[in-house]
């Protein structure tokens, strides 16, 4: 797995204080971008949270996500979460150390008072003596919420930052990008009233080795309840690894209500993806599952034909300059600014998502806007699939005959890529195992390359060479 080690700056940790007429929550920002460009140490919000202990308990499930691995468990996981001002919320968000779960805080104007909530996404910090005090907070502590550092303090603190150098995997960015694609063909399936959301959660197993081998599980709306079922059948929704949903232990007491989103299932269909949505007073806890606690979200490949085109390239510049921390990105206004048709602003989307700019709210069914600190070159780089697929077409490996294409492979071997009305089909082993499940294979990559003319170009040559060292 590639890895890198990132500097995240804060100025000081992030802390919970007494002050005057209450407690003050101080969330530290380090670098991180605004309308205005990157700033050091942005200030989102600084204003009074309407439910504290709420908000405290949630943001704690955040945290948790974030600091947990829920598949091979000895190994290392601690990120800090990320924050976006989108105007009228403050979003946070985190991704499991495996990138098999991906939960998002979205703090609403009900939550929020006395305080206007900038434009911006930058990492926040939330270490151990913060979490401790944050299990503490009473109902009815008033709690004064300052995202990012005081404006006196931006100008006239000195002394040293406090630096945390994480292991950042390339695959978490991935995750990013493949969840927002994976949630977009989301629907609700379910809503569930408190008591029975409380009732059914609470009666999920904790984790465990056991809990993790079962295999995953179904579930299919039965009055305001959900019906446990041994496969998939019409209208179900998959909870693959329930343990999985152990951070929303923490939110349970305060919860209105159970909201959860799924893909259209057909009768026998295979494990995948759900999101799993806590509704709470002026607040939205949302936990997304991968279809396996062994399979993360950065290997799922939905990105790929977004990544393959040099179309969806340009059109993504386009759409980059139109994009201004919308919490709502509406795909038609997009398409009449941009002169470009949905498909292609939607394919434009996924292209922004692989650099983190775009994300994805299944509770309004729309894209929202934020800025993660990586670049789309770099996602690129490192996915094996998009980087064999160009190596490819650059070899002039690919002959196309109608619907049907051949790809010779570095070893030899003639693989057949079949159109079946739109859908790419291949005679090679990733095809046989997944059957489209995780994304096109290699060669369907090339060939579609091939399809729309991306042919072999000094550049394309240039990058392969690059990307191979």
């Amino acid at each position: 797995m590639t890895r890198s080690l990132q500097a995240v700056a804060y100025r000081r940790p992030s802390v919970l204080e007494s002050a005057a007429g209450g407690q003050l929550l101080g969330l530290e920002t380090s670098r991180g971008a605004t309308p205005t460009g990157v700033k050091d140490h942005p200030q989102f919000f600084a204003g009074f949270l309407t439910s504290p202990q709420v908000a405290s308990a949630a943001l704690l499930a955040v945290a948790d996500v974030a600091a947990a691995r829920y598949y091979q468990q000895q190994l290392r996981a601690s990120l800090d979460p990320v924050v976006t001002g989108n105007g009228d919320r403050l979003r946070f968000e985190s991704f499991s150390g495996c990138c098999g779960v991906y939960a998002r805080l979205d703090v609403l104007e009900p939550g929020l008072d006395g305080g206007a909530v900038g434009h911006g996404t930058t990492n926040v910090d939330v270490n151990n003596p913060l979490r401790e005090a944050l299990s503490r907070i009473g109902s009815d502590d008033p709690l004064h919420l300052r995202v990012g550092p005081e404006e006196l303090a931006v100008t006239t603190l000195d002394g040293p930052v406090v630096e945390k150098k994480v292991p950042l995997p390339d695959r978490w960015l991935r995750g990013f990008a493949e969840a927002q694609v994976t949630s977009a063909g989301f629907d609700l399936r379910a809503e569930l009233p408190a008591a029975d959301a409380v009732r059914f959660l609470r009666a999920l197993p904790r984790g465990g080795a056991r809990a993790a081998s079962a295999g995953p599980r179904w579930v299919v709306p039965s009055g305001k309840a959900l019906r446990p079922t041994t496969r998939a059948v019409p209208g179900a929704v998959c909870l693959p690894g329930p343990e999985r949903l152990v951070a929303l232990q923490r939110v349970l007491r305060h919860a209105t209500a159970l909201r959860v989103y799924g893909p259209a299932v057909a009768g026998g269909a295979a494990a995948t993806a759900s999101a799993w949505e806590v509704v709470l007073p002026g607040m939205r806890l949302t936990l997304t599952l991968s279809p396996d606690a062994s399979r993360g979200f950065s290997g799922e490949g939905g990105v790929l034909d977004a990544l393959a085109t040099d179309e969806a390239a340009e059109d993504a510049e386009l759409i980059s300059v139109l994009l201004a921390w919308e919490p709502r990105v509406d795909v038609a206004d997009l398409a009449s600014a941009s002169g470009l048709t949905p498909e292609r602003v939607r394919a434009a989307l996924v292209r922004l998502g692989t650099s983190g700019r775009v994300g994805y709210d299944t509770a309004e069914a729309a894209y929202f806007h934020r800025e993660l600190p990586y670049d789309a070159e770099r996602v690129e780089r490192h996915n094996p699939r998009l980087r064999s697929a160009r190596a490819l077409v650059a070899a002039g490996a690919v002959a196309l005959d109608g619907a049907l294409g051949t790809v010779t492979a570095e070893d030899g071997h003639v693989h057949r890529v079949r159109d079946e009305a739109g859908v790419l089909s291949c005679s090679c082993l990733w095809w046989a195992k997944y059957r489209g499940g995780r994304g096109p294979c290699k060669h369907a990559l090339a060939v579609r390359m091939v399809r729309r003319g991306d042919v072999a170009t000094e550049r394309d040559l240039a990058r392969v060479e690059a990307d191979a060292r």
